[in-house]
């Protein structure tokens, strides 16, 4: 779904798909969009792969019954169109794309990440508990949260807000250590009689 830049209302992908610029529906806005063709297309079922016609023919490894593609660029196995996995530039199979997770071959490959906007929110709250703890994860919380602003969030929804409420709980520990510090350097004013 599209939306108008200056209104914000939905508009419909195919009525823009025109060359010269067309006015919003609603706020008469001057629109020209480009649209990625697929965009405007209707889903329709996936490939299952074309069966074999002829008996010389090479049949996928997995579904013998199926026409070959492509081979598996990693062991060889020929794979028909519901078995050829596309990563980086590569037609693996589904095992090999397994493996090479499992093993860490495929560098590219995500398969979890470092959820820092909890982390950082950890490192602010639990250390309140016991109070001297939070003169190194005060600090700590702010640098998590600071240096992983940009970082990509989690698979599953992961919000900043987390972050920001990390570095809001962190920094009044950090202002108390500090003005505790400073009182301690210039001697107790309530000790000073």
């Amino acid at each position: 779904m599209l939306d108008c830049t200056a209104c914000g209302i939905a508009l419909d992908a195919g009525t823009l798909a025109v060359a010269d610029p067309v006015p919003c529906p609603s706020c008469r806005a001057p629109l020209s969009i480009a649209i990625f063709p697929a965009l405007a297309r209707r889903i329709g079922p996936g490939s299952a792969g074309e069966t074999l016609s002829t008996e010389g023919e090479a049949g996928c490894f997995d579904h013998p019954d199926r026409r070959a593609v492509v081979h598996c660029a990693s062991c060889g196995r020929f794979l028909c169109a519901l078995c050829d996995v596309e990563f980086d530039g590569q037609h693996l199979c589904p095992t090999c794309l397994e493996t090479g997770a499992r093993t860490g071959r495929l560098g590219k490959l995500q398969t979890q990440r470092v959820l820092y906007d909890r982390l950082a929110l950890v490192l602010a709250v639990v250390p309140i508990l016991t109070i001297y703890f939070t003169l190194i994860t005060a600090p700590a919380a702010i640098v998590v949260a600071v240096r992983y602003w940009k970082a990509p969030g989690s698979l599953v929804a992961g919000k900043r807000v987390r972050l920001v409420l990390a570095i809001l709980i962190a920094l009044p520990q950090i202002v108390a250590w500090g003005t505790l510090f400073y009182y301690l350097a210039r001697g107790l004013p309530w000790a000073a009689s």
